[in-house]
């Protein structure tokens, strides 16, 4: 029987549970804004919230590749003990990092003496972050345990222990804002703690299965060294070490523009928001890297599907944000004052690029990545925080707008000059590997089992 061609059906076919997964973690964001915004103080409670966020993100960073590393190199009981090993230590490190931070006094000098923050604000996101610490060892050890399950082929698991994540972060969330009396930010940080420990139980719980056949299995195949290992990881966990390190200094840039107040207040909502549907591209890279097949023989449907995407995605939130809808996601969902749904406007528009930004760079990387040229990948991700940070230092020295209207401009420049950066190596990798004889290679995919999930 003739195998079913490569096309747009098949390819949205394969993505969808991938996006689902995205979708359910990009709840997250919206929910506790909005929660956040209807609680007393939401203004300060707001900006010292996306304070701690973006602090966390960068303390989960050095974890975040860990599932691509488990899905790579578990493969037999001795690989899964070294690299549980492995987790154990950078987990517990990057736990250590975050608690240095909350030291009085160079958390003081961060926040309030470089940063720019108010004693407030400071305070506010302080306990925010106290309840965040075990964010980066549930994220590590989840992300080890859902890549042992996308090894075994049990995707669906991932996406259930997804599920468990929202419904504890959510949970958690109603039930702090009905029965108590906490402060916005720190209502958010709990949600978000117990969230992701949530996910890891349900993760752990549900790869018991996966976990037992692979201890049983025969010892084969090439298991790295520990100092081999930390050389294999360091690379990927590079870029979002970089990606995520730039949020919180575009918050002290925020500190220090024009109306910081308003800009720290909005700029964790609009992220929220972009989220959801930058949410589309982050989905899409995993599925570039699977479909791409040998010799790169699925380039042409695959990049005419990442087209229509990046035009469906960019769309769909620009048609919020030039309309209505706009007012009534701001005012309705996330909560915000008449004054802030203002302010709000125009760093929307520009953020609505974003997605589309986000679906070809992740098409980009993925094809660098199955061509084996993966340092433009990182080149790029150092140039687009150079640009952001640059231009962004520019727009608040020498213009009158906003900080969240300076930031929103400099993330949207930075992402094209990065995709731009990629676009010659991505022709190198075509032409060394002839990715391009003819249509009809592209069409007919050697066997049904390549594009299974």
């Amino acid at each position: 029987m003739t195998a079913e061609p490569l096309n747009s059906r098949r390819i949205l076919r394969f993505w969808t549970p991938l996006l689902g997964t995205w979708l359910l973690m990009a709840v997250d964001g919206p929910l506790l804004t909005a929660i956040i915004a209807r609680m007393a103080d939401a203004e300060l409670n707001l900006a010292a919230y996306g304070v701690a966020f973006s602090f966390a993100l960068v303390a989960e960073a050095p974890i975040i590749m860990l599932m691509s590393a488990s899905t790579s190199l578990a493969s037999s009981p001795l690989a899964y003990r070294r690299l549980r090993r492995f987790t154990a230590v950078l987990t517990a490190l990057t736990t250590l990092g975050l608690a240095l931070l909350l030291v009085p006094q160079p958390y003081t000098l961060l926040m309030e003496g470089l940063i720019g923050l108010s004693a407030e604000i400071a305070s506010r996101a302080h306990w925010a972050l106290l309840v965040l610490l075990p964010w980066p060892a549930a994220i590590g050890w989840r992300r080890f345990y859902q890549g042992v399950l996308i090894r075994s082929g049990q995707t669906k698991r991932v996406a259930l222990a997804t599920l468990f994540r929202l419904a504890g972060m959510a949970g958690c969330a109603f039930f702090l804002f009905y029965r108590s009396d906490l402060q916005g930010a720190l209502l958010g940080g709990m949600a978000l703690s117990c969230g992701v420990v949530a996910e890891l139980l349900a993760s752990r719980f549900l790869s018991r299965g996966a976990i037992k056949r692979l201890l049983a299995a025969p010892q084969q195949g090439e298991v790295l060294s520990y100092a081999a290992l930390w050389r294999y990881y360091l690379p990927l966990a590079l870029t979002p070490f970089i990606t995520l390190g730039v949020h919180p200094l575009v918050i002290l840039f925020l500190g220090k523009g024009r109306f910081p107040f308003e800009s720290l207040a909005v700029m964790p909502v609009l992220g929220a928001l972009t989220f959801i549907f930058r949410a589309i591209g982050l989905s899409f890279r995993e599925v570039v890297s699977a479909l791409l097949g040998k010799d790169l023989r699925g380039y042409l449907p695959i990049r005419n599907f990442s087209y229509g995407l990046a035009l469906f995605a960019s769309g769909s939130l620009l048609l919020i944000a030039l309309t209505p809808l706009s007012t009534l996601w701001l005012q309705q969902v996330a909560g915000l004052n008449p004054e802030l749904i203002h302010f709000s406007r125009w760093p929307l528009v520009l953020m609505a690029l974003l997605p589309a930004g986000s679906v070809i760079s992740s098409f980009q990387r993925g094809l660098l990545m199955e061509g084996r040229m993966t340092r433009p990948v990182s080149t790029a991700t150092i140039i687009e925080a150079a640009v952001i940070l640059g231009l962004l230092t520019l727009l608040l020295l020498y213009s009158s707008l906003s900080g969240a209207l300076c930031a929103a401009l400099a993330y949207v420049v930075g992402r094209l000059l990065a995709i731009l950066w990629m676009i010659f190596p991505c022709r190198l990798v075509l032409k060394r590997e002839a990715a391009v004889p003819s249509d009809k290679s592209f069409a007919e995919p050697e066997s049904d089992a390549d594009f299974s999930l």
